[in-house]
């Protein structure tokens, strides 16, 4: 056991501590406490380090280093020695992402070197639920996407994520990692849409990050012709019901501040504000 104040990379044997610290905050932490329950603190099955810090001997703070840079339970001392450990290694992520705070407070210390970024999403508010709607019926159209739906998924996929982030998940790689992910979240029974008449996606939907106590619903999208149709809240009430039944007793999701019909719409389902991400695009 570390007897001083100090931060380093966790290893292997470090989980169970690790896993400790994540589940201080399930639902704030579920993206990261998903990928350690499946990948462990091994960098190459992780996709990267799991920096610690140390007061007093005890891991209280975390920090993932990898396409994401993600603050956990992070406290004033851990951003500046997250910063410091960052800084250092130089940027190899494509975001900063996470709790406010902690988030603004880490981007601080690292402008001077990193920036300028692409973006700054300064407020995002996180939303949580544990229930059905009582007066949004779940679509009966939407469903599970097959695993040889593929080709009728990736386009709606890729149109969300180019409308989300700015950028196409194709670009650098030729959308392999992109289309990995995708093939995955179908594989595992997580990714929904509602087909239309013409066999384009209507709508379509993702449980993301899961754990089992929390879930994250992500990708959310509708076809721009039928925006404005009702058509995402019946849409969301679905996937809902299938988060709730199958994966975790307590589903959440982050929205950007300025996306105000998807902010109603989410409200309209039952999800509620109980906290704020930020996240910094380079």
């Amino acid at each position: 056991m570390l007897t001083q104040t100090t931060s380093r990379v966790l290893e292997p044997s470090d989980l169970d501590a690790a896993l400790a610290v994540l589940h201080r905050e399930p639902v704030v932490n579920a993206f990261v406490t998903a990928r350690v329950q499946v990948a462990g603190l091994d960098p190459w099955r992780l996709g990267g380090e799991m920096w610690g810090w140390y007061e007093d001997g005890m891991l209280t703070s975390l920090c993932y280093a990898g396409a994401n840079l993600v603050p956990i339970c992070a406290t004033a001392r851990a951003v500046r020695a997250f910063a410091d450990r960052a800084r250092r290694a130089g940027r190899r992520c494509s975001s900063i992402v996470g709790p406010a705070d902690p988030t603004a407070a880490l981007w601080r210390l690292l402008e001077p070197s990193w920036g300028p970024p692409r973006e700054v999403r300064a407020h995002q508010p996180l939303m949580v639920t544990d229930r059905m709607p009582a007066d949004i019926a779940p679509d009966p159209y939407v469903r599970r996407i097959r695993k040889d739906e593929m080709e009728t998924i990736m386009p709606a996929c890729v149109a969300m994520f180019t409308e989300e982030v700015g950028v196409s998940p194709l670009a650098g790689d030729g959308g392999l990692l992109y289309q990995a992910r995708v093939a995955e979240l179908v594989g595992s029974g997580r990714s929904f849409a509602r087909l239309g008449p013409d066999g384009n996606v209507v709508f379509k939907a993702e449980i993301g990050a899961a754990t089992d106590r929390a879930c994250q619903i992500q990708g959310v999208w509708v076809d721009p012709a039928y925006r404005g149709r009702g058509v995402a809240a019946p849409g969301m009430a679905a996937v809902l019901r299938y988060a709730l039944a199958d994966v975790a007793p307590v589903v959440s999701l982050y929205v950007n501040d300025f996306n105000t019909p998807a902010r109603r719409t989410y409200r309209r389902v039952g999800f509620q504000e109980i906290g704020e991400f930020m996240s910094v695009l380079f």
